[in-house]
């Protein structure tokens, strides 16, 4: 283990024992580094590296303090990890979105606010605005559609499922937005699913909104580009 390591496991430590909370300040330096039996360059190190992963914020001239350890501040760094993966296929990122997006509206069908169910519909709306011009805007399309779907994981409850569904999507939209352009039909069919998502959201059904979404992912996932050369390799194999 590097000293740099010694120092992230150490602050890790000192969190999750609980002698360091959201919003504490650390140490000083001198007292930090001797403790964790460190030099202050390490020290250093070690403090950049949790500031690039969202555990500590440095304020000039203030110190050094432990964030809000908020889940999607967390996340963040698992959104660098997606995008170093920008010349591999999206689609096992878009698997794993599928899994946790489904039941993410199984959660919200339970949990969704009357406000969140008109906010939802006022998307949808929009969405149908922008399908029924004669040149569909592309860009608003794909903005009102990840616009639904971050208003259902929102509603799922549960902040950890909401941060990494909003770190995978990024990783789909400019495949999702290929297949607006190339695949004929794509926006009025996205608007269908989505309406019925909505409906079984609205009306508090789970089970149905699971398979909606599902069934919603998985047609988009079959037809992200490089779909066809997988599904002929996997039957090579088989």
């Amino acid at each position: 283990m590097s000293r740099t390591d010694e120092v992230v496991d150490g602050v890790r430590r000192m969190i999750v024992d609980g002698e360091l909370g959201p919003g504490d300040r650390l140490p000083v330096e001198k007292d930090l580094a001797d403790r964790l039996g460190v030099s202050r360059g390490s020290l250093r190190e070690g403090v950049r590296a949790l500031t690039v992963l969202g555990v500590l914020d440095t304020r000039q001239g203030d110190g050094t303090y432990v964030t809000s350890l908020d889940p999607a501040r967390l996340m963040s760094s698992l959104q660098f990890v997606v995008d170093l993966h920008g010349d591999t296929s999206a689609r096992p990122f878009h698997a794993v979105r599928r899994v946790l997006e489904t039941e993410a509206a199984g959660l919200a069908a339970h949990r969704i606010t009357s406000e969140a169910v008109a906010e939802a519909r006022a998307v949808l709306d929009d969405t149908a605005a922008v399908v029924a011009r004669r040149t569909v805007d592309h860009e608003a399309f794909m903005a009102a559609d990840v616009a639904f779907h971050r208003i259902v994981a929102a509603q799922a409850g549960n902040p950890v499922l909401e941060a990494l569904v909003e770190a995978l999507e990024g990783r789909t939209v400019r495949e999702r937005r290929w297949r607006s352009w190339h695949e004929a039909g794509v926006e009025e069919r996205t608007l269908r699913d989505h309406e019925a998502i909505w409906r079984a959201l609205a009306a508090g059904d789970a089970e149905a909104a699971r398979v909606r979404m599902a069934a919603h992912l998985l047609d988009v996932e079959e037809t992200l580009p490089g779909a066809e050369d997988t599904d002929d390799a996997d039957g090579a194999e088989d």
